[in-house]
């Protein structure tokens, strides 16, 4: 917990990969500064089945730090036979609060589209054998990602990550019972769709993020990004709506808190 003129700020980095390399040579001071600026729940999501055993292995070092294991829609042309099982086994370990990212990502098409479609679907099937809320990434595919999740019979939703969609598309969300995750982009000059987004949604269904090392918020764009500037996320979002930033805070970090079961 930090103090910003005196009161008590407490967030949540509600996603960032602390697992991946960009991290390795200054990890514990990356966690440290986070908390000294007021981050005391980061959620570190693997994207590779290497990256995920390595989110739970810092998971556990770090009091402040939970797991998400899944397959990003990049990599999931690498799944294989026991991919799943070794998931599984993942998901038993302690701290591990969800399953992703999983989804499908139109842009890059760094895996085939087919493929992507397939793999979610499979995916979203082992979250709810597991039993675990899901982090959603979609990239250049909000028809294709809002049919599948239309059609999955879960109760138990989760998150749709780095949210990139109009209004049309959160009210969809929302409906289905996803919260959703704003990024640092939020900062950026040109922002005003996302801007839109954010006064539409109630502050209940709302999460902050760095997705870190990736998309670092104004003022620190073009250096790394890291969980201690969701600060500047979660002012820029409070502002939006009109809040102050410890009730911004407050919120979001009680809703990490509740869609991941983190007590």
């Amino acid at each position: 917990m930090t103090f910003l003129h005196g009161r008590a700020i407490m967030l949540a980095d509600s996603h960032a990969h602390l697992e991946m390399k960009d991290f390795d040579r200054d990890r514990a001071e990356v966690i440290k500064r986070a908390e000294d600026a007021g981050v005391d729940l980061i959620v570190t999501v693997g994207t590779t089945l290497d990256d995920c055993r390595k989110a739970v292995s810092i998971a556990g070092k770090y009091k402040n730090v939970y797991a998400a294991i899944g397959i990003h829609p990049h990599d999931v042309k690498e799944i294989d036979d026991g991919t799943y099982d070794s998931l599984k086994k993942l998901a038993k370990m302690d701290k591990v609060v969800a399953f992703g990212e999983i989804g499908l990502d139109f842009f890059r098409n760094l895996s085939p589209r087919e493929t992507q479609i397939r793999r979610f679907g499979e995916q979203l099937e082992v979250a709810s054998e597991i039993g675990l809320p899901v982090i959603i990434h979609d990239r250049d595919a909000h028809k294709e990602t809002v049919d599948m999740l239309g059609t999955w019979k879960r109760k138990q939703r989760g998150v749709i990550h780095c949210f990139s969609g109009d209004q049309r598309m959160a009210a969809k969300c929302l409906d289905m019972g996803f919260l959703i995750s704003i990024p640092g982009a939020i900062t950026f000059g040109k922002s005003e769709k996302l801007q839109e987004v954010v006064r539409y949604i109630p502050v209940t269904s709302l999460l902050v993020e760095t997705d870190a090392p990736y998309i670092t918020p104004h003022p620190n764009r073009g250096k790394r990004n890291e969980p201690a500037y969701v600060v500047h996320t979660a002012r820029r979002v409070a502002e939006i709506k009109g809040l102050s930033l410890e009730e911004l805070a407050s919120v979001t970090y009680q809703n990490t808190k509740d869609v991941f079961g983190i007590v």
